[in-house]
C-alpha cells in the first residue's frame, strides 16, 4: 500500500530570474528526512490562497500574504505555514492557529545577518561613505576636508527591540560604541545589562542616542512607534536606521525631518511602502540611504533561513512539533 503524500508548495518568488533558488538548493534536503514529502513551486502570486490550502499540507511562503480567508473552506489539508524569514506580519496567525495551523518562522538564521546590515548602516552613515564615493568620482578628492565623519567610542548607540535581533547587534556593536541604550518592554533589564547595554525608556533612548537603530516586531503597538515627536526628541546630529519592518516608523515624518535638519540623516533597509513609491522625496536626499528590505542577504543567511523553514515543515510531517513556532 502506498503511503500518502504529504505534499509542500514553495512560492515562486524564491527563485531567481534565471529559475534557481536564491538560496543553496542544497536545502532542500531538509525534506528527505521524510520520503512521503513531494514537493513544488507555486505559480506567482501575491497571496496564499483556499485554494492552496485545500491542495498542500504546507507551504514555504516568502513574500504572498496569507490571510484568514486561506483557511476558511472546509476541505482545509494545510497543516502548517513556514515563513521564509523572522516578521511574520503577513500572516494572519491567530485565524490559521483556530484552525489547527501553525505558523513557524526563522528567528536563529536572521540574527546575525540583520545585526551586521544595521551597523553597515550606521557605519556607511556616520563615516559619509556615499558622499566621499561620490567626491571622488566627481573629481573633487580636495572637497574631502568638508565632510568629516563622525566618530563612536565616545557616541550613544539607541537600540529600539532588544529581542533576537537587538541581542545580537548590541553584541557586535559594544567594541565601537561609547555606550549602548536599549528600550524594550518585553526584555528584562538584567538580561539587557548581561549584554552589556543599558535598558531605558524610549524617551531617554531617542534623547541621548547618537545612532538610533529600530529592529523591532512590527505589531499593533509598534506601528508609527517613531513618529513626529520622536524625531523631534532626537538630537539634530544623530542618524536613524531602521532594519525592522518600514511601517514603525513614519515615513512623511521621517521625510519632514531630513528635510528640515530636525535628525542627520537616515539609512532604511525597509520603507513603509515596498517597493518605495520613486517619487518618494527620500530618494532625492542625500543624507539617506536606501536598501530593497535586502541588506542582510547573503548566501549563508539564505540558506540557513530556508533549511531552517524546510526542517520545520519536515518535522510536522514526522509527527514532531517544529521548534520555531510562532506564539509557543
Amino acid at each position: 500500500m502506498t503511503a500518502e503524500r504529504f505534499r509542500v508548495g514553495v512560492t515562486r518568488d524564491l527563485l531567481t530570474a534565471s529559475g534557481e533558488p536564491c538560496f543553496n538548493p542544497a536545502a532542500f534536503d531538509e525534506l528527505k528526512a521524510n520520503p512521503a514529502i513531494e514537493w513544488e513551486w507555486l505559480e506567482p502570486c501575491e497571496a496564499i490562497t483556499a485554494d492552496h490550502a485545500a491542495a498542500f499540507d504546507a507551504l514555504h511562503v516568502n513574500l504572498p500574504r496569507v490571510g484568514a480567508d486561506v483557511v476558511s473552506r472546509p476541505d482545509l489539508r494545510l497543516k502548517i505555514v513556514a515563513r521564509n524569514g523572522v516578521g511574520y506580519d503577513t500572516v494572519d496567525v491567530a485565524a490559521l492557529a483556530a484552525k489547527g495551523v501553525l505558523t513557524t518562522n526563522t528567528p536563529f538564521a536572521i540574527r546575525r545577518p540583520v545585526a551586521v546590515a544595521a551597523l553597515t548602516l550606521v557605519f556607511a552613515l556616520t563615516t559619509r561613505l556615499f558622499k566621499k564615493d561620490r567626491l571622488v568620482r566627481e573629481g573633487r578628492w580636495n572637497d574631502r576636508v568638508e565632510h568629516m565623519g563622525v566618530g563612536l567610542t565616545g557616541r550613544t548607540l539607541g537600540i529600539v527591540g532588544a529581542g533576537g535581533i537587538g541581542s545580537e547587534l548590541i553584541r557586535l556593536a559594544a567594541p565601537f560604541f561609547g555606550r549602548i541604550l536599549a528600550a524594550d518592554p518585553h526584555v528584562a533589564e538584567a538580561q539587557i545589562a548581561a549584554l552589556g547595554a543599558r535598558k531605558a525608556p524610549l524617551e531617554t533612548v531617542l534623547a541621548e542616542a547618537d545612532a538610533l537603530v529600530v529592529c523591532c516586531l512590527l505589531t499593533p503597538e509598534t506601528r508609527h512607534l517613531i513618529g513626529r515627536e520622536s524625531f523631534r526628541a532626537m538630537k539634530r546630529t544623530a542618524f536613524f536606521v531602521n532594519v525592522g519592518r518600514g511601517p514603525i516608523h513614519d515615513e512623511a515624518a521621517l521625510a519632514e525631518a531630513l528635510a528640515t535638519g530636525e535628525i542627520a540623516g537616515a539609512g532604511l533597509d525597509v520603507t513603509e511602502v515596498e517597493p518605495i513609491q520613486p517619487d518618494s522625496p527620500l530618494l532625492r536626499m542625500e543624507n539617506v540611504i536606501v536598501t530593497p528590505h535586502a541588506l542582510c542577504w547573503t548566501d549563508e543567511c539564505f540558506e540557513e533561513i530556508a533549511r531552517t523553514a524546510l526542517r520545520s515543515i519536515a518535522d510536522l510531517s514526522l509527527g514532531r512539533r517544529p521548534v520555531h513556532v510562532v506564539g509557543d
